[in-house]
């Protein structure tokens, strides 16, 4: 293991988060809409953490000054997976500095009796969930400045910004690592993706960063000029092309109640589910390239279907007041769990049984490989399908041999046996997962007001599948009403886990737990 690159290239990175802190100073001052009096704790806490970063940065960068030799898998991997711990780590520091505050006690007249500060673990949390593009929560109010500094609730929707492509994509992208960015960019976003050539490694980058600016800017003003204000319409831009659905409200984008609000940002939350690859060809006046890829029609064909079965038994059920309003909020909450964002506009944890399952279901799923999206993706649903529909046609036709296609085109047989491990290591960790945190959460967490003991198995199901697919809200405890707030440390450690595991696809974190890994060759 090249130690000495390692600490170099996490020192660049720890710089790249010191500086995009700076984006959040503003919001602070009174020019931009902030209180002074409560947004200068906000205001020094940012710029104490990126004198911090900076400091990590430099004494990192120090000590691999003398670095040389290039990336192989090994190093690879380990770059990608203690960038996103490195980065949380130090998101987490403003929140901290910042002395902000989970909740609070409140008098009948509303006076503030008794905050509720985060600890490192709360703080750990909210920024693991940020920058994966989770969107899960333990902050109960948002809106109170004098508890959640505007500045500080910028930089939490900011880390959607910066996780939303990936770190590693956008640290290719602006340092260029030759030979070793086609490796980088593979171990963010691995899986059955487009293959990009190694000499072409930082241009696509660049390309992929530029469309992911352009959709915010685009998203962004769009919002503006519906009604939002700028600092809204950003932090929501944030959280929709990012995929992670942090909002500036406790009542996330129902709190403006706006139909056409909401309808823009399913379309943007539609789109950035998709191959960014493909986006470019749309750019490109090419769109031949999009509809003719068989992930992207799957994945439209998902939508469409679970959107027609929830509006359709929501009706039926009565959840919904008349078909405006079944296909307003049905069509809102199906795309926003389909593509792993998490905002809410209808409180789906009141829906009918099978329409609760459905979303359940879909958080499985997630968009197109190459997007924003986490999740399993749907070419790896469509490569499982045509592998065991294979399997079960040579249990009593074992002569026949027939050549598994995707799109028209033969899939090698390792991509096939990595869909397969990428499976079973997923559905052993969401088990095992499961059963922790049966365990480690105590049944008086579903003893409260509101609160089913019955629902803990289903309860700690779904928290396991919000998170280890960055969907944020649940069912239950969890749903979109509520948050994670009241869940022991060690379930929100737990948790924060599975959310980077779920980011960055399990690998590139379990195998910095292996001692071997980090043996000499």
């Amino acid at each position: 293991m090249n130690l000495p690159l390692l600490s170099k290239l996490l020192g660049l990175v720890a710089m790249l988060i010191g500086g995009s802190m700076a984006l959040s100073l503003p919001w602070a001052l009174p020019l931009f809409g902030g209180d002074w009096q409560h947004e200068r704790r906000g205001f020094w806490a940012l710029i104490l953490s990126m004198l911090l970063c900076f400091g990590v940065g430099g004494l990192m960068r120090f000590l691999g000054r003398k670095a040389s030799g290039q990336l192989f898998r090994k190093e690879t991997l380990a770059v990608v997976g203690l960038s996103w711990l490195l980065a949380s780590a130090l998101g987490l520091l403003p929140y901290l500095f910042g002395g902000l505050s989970a909740g609070a006690e409140r008098a009948e007249d509303g006076a503030i009796l008794d905050r509720h500060e985060m600890g490192i673990v709360d703080g750990w949390f909210e920024s693991v969930s940020g920058f994966t593009g989770t969107g899960a929560t333990v902050i109960t109010e948002l809106e109170d400045p004098a508890l959640v500094p505007r500045a500080l609730l910028f930089w939490r929707s900011e880390t959607h910004f910066l996780g939303g492509l990936g770190i590693m994509v956008l640290f290719v992208a602006i340092l260029g690592q030759g030979s070793a960015g086609k490796a980088l960019m593979r171990a963010e976003m691995p899986g059955p993706s487009k293959e990009v050539r190694e000499s072409r490694v930082q241009r696509a980058a660049w390309t992929f960063a530029g469309i992911y600016l352009g959709l915010n800017a685009v998203l962004s003003t769009a919002l503006v000029l519906e009604g939002m204000s700028l600092y809204d319409a950003l932090c929501h831009s944030f959280g929709t092309i990012a995929t992670g659905g942090f909002s500036t409200y406790n009542s996330s984008v129902g709190q403006f109640d706006s139909p056409v609000i909401e309808m823009t940002i399913t379309l943007f939350m539609a789109i950035s589910c998709v191959n960014f690859a493909l986006l470019y060809f749309v750019l490109i006046l090419r769109p031949g390239r999009l509809f003719s890829d068989v992930e992207f029609r799957a994945y439209l064909s998902i939508l469409f279907g679970a959107s027609t079965l929830a509006i359709g038994f929501g009706l039926y059920h009565g959840d919904f007041d008349g078909f405006p309003a079944a296909v307003r909020y049905g069509l809102f909450q199906v795309t926003s769990i389909l593509t792993n964002t998490g905002f809410g506009t209808h409180d789906f944890d009141e829906w009918n049984e099978f329409g609760r399952g459905l979303l359940f279901f879909l958080m499985f799923v997630g968009g197109c490989a190459g997007s924003t999206s986490c999740s399993i993706k749907v070419i790896r649903h469509l490569i499982l399908v045509r592998a065991l529909s294979l399997e079960i046609e040579q249990s009593y036709r074992p002569s026949v041999v027939r050549t598994l296609r995707i799109g028209g085109e033969p899939l090698d047989a390792e991509v096939v046996r990595d869909v397969v491990v990428y499976f079973a290591i997923f559905l052993v960790i969401v088990v095992v997962a499961w059963l922790f945190l049966l365990v480690l959460e105590p049944d008086s967490t579903w003893q409260g007001p509101q609160q089913n003991p019955h629902e803990k198995l289903m309860d700690c199901a779904s928290a396991v599948g919000a998170t280890i697919n960055g969907v944020g809200p649940g069912l239950g405890t969890l749903g979109t009403t509520r948050n994670y707030a009241h869940f022991q440390p060690t379930t929100k450690l737990l948790l924060s886990f599975l959310m980077l595991l779920g980011r960055l696809e399990i690998l590139p974190i379990l195998v910095l737990f292996q001692p071997r890994f980090w043996r000499a060759q």
